[in-house]
């Protein structure tokens, strides 16, 4: 598949989600072999009036290419200038997100709002095509319910904008993330356009990846949920697509020996007290399967300081 200069074989994407895709998670997955990042959703309203917090979600420096910057909002002017605004940061790729559920996104007309007006759509994602002299993607849902299905009229009017990928998550917004991933739209809407798409829902492990292109000829596939606690997976699918054989499965001392290297970034992005309350959750995550996580993952919620922390990932490797 091709995008701008990119040429690539079978990306395997980390998705933009919102409050796991930050800078520490991203040179997390890259330092165990992920290539295809993007960042997690960011206001084309709040980067265009330059709040503090949303431009260190921009932050891009020393992060290998290619930089995908994901924006979501609902007014084409701000999202033009928003995407102009990433560009100067560093990034190569804009994503405009068109399928985000959550309730705060879609009350402001944002995210998978934007199924249910489909000239809108169309008007935002000619603006940031025109506004930037970068190839522009999409990430969208099926639609808004089972009786609103307007993947492939969406595409299909993306790419008569200039869009130069599509990525489609198989739910609807009224799913959120509930039920299977419904793979067939992804291959309907690889049938109704030229430019490459790429399949979102449902990729656990690698098998799950090569199922997903063989079932619907999508170019590509990203992996969010799936990645949670798991960064190893983004190169796990990456591989077994690229080369027939998949990375092996991390030993738990792996695991806790990789948490805790995500957790210094984390200290290191965004200060010892967010820090850890963003870790709770990743680690929560990153001992899933293992025998007693749940009480591990109460000790997690409680701990108070980067010290109890780390010394419950020793425990955890030790006790096991």
């Amino acid at each position: 598949m091709k995008i701008g200069n990119y040429a690539w074989e079978r990306p395997v994407f980390l998705a933009p989600m919102a409050g796991v895709a930050d800078k520490a998670f991203r040179e997390t997955v890259r330092a165990l072999g992920g290539c295809f990042m993007c960042t997690e959703m960011i206001s084309a309203k709040a980067l265009v009036y330059r709040n503090p917090q949303t431009l260190h979600m921009l932050d891009l420096h020393d992060e290998a290419a290619p930089r995908m910057v994901q924006l979501f909002g609902s007014d084409a002017a701000n999202m033009a200038q928003a995407a102009q605004l990433a560009l100067e940061q560093g990034a190569e790729i804009i994503d405009i997100n068109m399928g985000c559920p959550t309730a705060k996104i879609v009350s402001n007309q944002e995210g998978a709002a934007l199924l249910l007006d489909l000239p809108r759509a169309e008007q935002i994602a000619r603006a940031v095509v025109r506004a930037v002299e970068a190839p522009v993607s999409v990430k969208i849902r099926l639609g808004w319910n089972e009786a609103q299905i307007v993947a492939v009229e969406l595409a299909q009017r993306l790419e008569s904008c200039g869009v130069a990928m599509i990525s489609v998550h198989g739910r609807t917004r009224e799913q959120f993330y509930a039920g299977l991933a419904d793979w067939q739209w992804i291959r309907r809407v690889k049938r109704a356009v030229r430019i490459p798409v790429i399949g979102n829902g449902d990729v656990r492990c690698a098998e799950d990846a090569r199922q997903m292109i063989e079932q619907t000829g999508c170019d590509g596939v990203m992996i969010g949920r799936g990645a949670l606690g798991n960064p190893w997976l983004i190169a796990q699918a990456q591989q077994y697509l690229w080369h027939g054989k998949s990375l092996p499965d991390p030993t738990l001392e792996e695991r806790m020996r990789v948490a805790a290297e995500h957790f210094a970034l984390l200290l290191r992005d965004k200060g010892e007290r967010i820090g850890l309350n963003e870790m709770r959750k990743h680690a929560a995550w990153y001992v899933s399967g293992v025998k007693y996580a749940a009480k591990y993952r109460d000790r997690f919620m409680q701990s108070a300081s980067p010290a109890e922390m780390l010394e419950i990932f020793q425990d955890i490797v030790q006790r096991v």
